[in-house]
């Protein structure tokens, strides 16, 4: 099998301190929550950024403060910035940090139901031109898939040319309205990718252990972070996104996958 890409997702949109007080809202607090997941292991860091108050914010320079002081702990490292943002923000709004030429971006690529009167909003044109800005400025797209109808999605405008090739999927499972992270569901979509197709799994809360270990057993590449998960057992809150990706790589090495360094994923998902 090929190497395993570990991606940190270092503090979502949603989480806060009041979830666990390690979440990251100011510009040190993202650096030093990034800087713990890289040297524990992770090649991506898939970002979001707050204001200091800890609102999300999908600003152009806020993103920009945010990736120049990564690079300069972790200048090797991957950053893939979100362009989901949160619920109720604008395309042009949720498209801001891929004015910065990052070298990947995330990509949703269908509506989901959030819960209560919350819609993550995805329109089939939205996908498109999400997918025609990260195409001209020669962005990576992963394509976040929340449930199976959102890959046949992606494998239809594929087909008609508006995502290139070769397919990065991430499966985000356990979300409210979407499929569950239950094993059953992760085969179901892993089943419905192309050959040629590579994919990582994030696991909401309690799945994401499971699936990591799923997804690395079955040459799968994994997503942890407190954007997911905040636990590293059961009723024992994690200190930092490092200790989560620190159990990833023991799990992993466990299993026999070595672990992809920034530039190893970089040749893998052909970067």
């Amino acid at each position: 099998m090929e190497k395993l890409i570990i991606t940190a997702a270092i503090c979502g949109a949603e989480v806060t301190k009041e979830h666990c007080s390690c979440v990251p809202y100011t510009i040190d607090e993202i650096v030093r929550e990034a800087k713990s997941a890289y040297e524990a292991g992770a090649s991506i860091i898939h970002l979001h950024v707050r204001e200091d108050d800890g609102t999300p914010t999908q600003s152009k320079a806020r993103f920009k403060l945010a990736i120049d002081a990564i690079k300069e702990q972790c200048p090797d490292v991957i950053i893939q910035p979100s362009t989901g943002g949160a619920v109720g923000m604008s395309a042009d709004e949720r498209l801001q940090p891929t004015e910065l030429n990052p070298e990947m971006a995330t990509l949703d690529c269908g509506t989901l139901n959030f819960g209560g009167d919350d819609i993550f909003v995805n329109t089939e044109n939205d996908i498109i031109e999400f997918a025609k800005r990260l195409q001209f400025r020669n962005i990576k797209p992963e394509l976040e898939c929340f449930e199976k109808g959102h890959i046949d999605s992606v494998l239809r405008l594929h087909k008609k040319g508006y995502i290139s090739g070769p397919l990065h999927f991430s499966f985000v499972l356990g979300v409210n309205g979407g499929m569950s992270g239950e094993l059953r569901d992760f085969l179901f979509m892993k089943e419905s990718l192309p050959q040629d197709a590579t994919f990582s799994v994030a696991g909401i809360g309690r799945y994401e252990f499971p699936l990591a270990t799923a997804a690395i057993l079955s040459g799968g590449h994994v997503r942890v972070g407190l954007e997911d998960n905040i636990y590293l057992q059961k009723g024992i809150l994690t200190n930092s996104n490092g200790e989560l990706v620190e159990k990833i790589v023991r799990i992993a090495n466990e299993l026999g996958r070595e672990i992809a360094s920034p530039d190893e994923a970089r040749k893998i998902l052909g970067i």
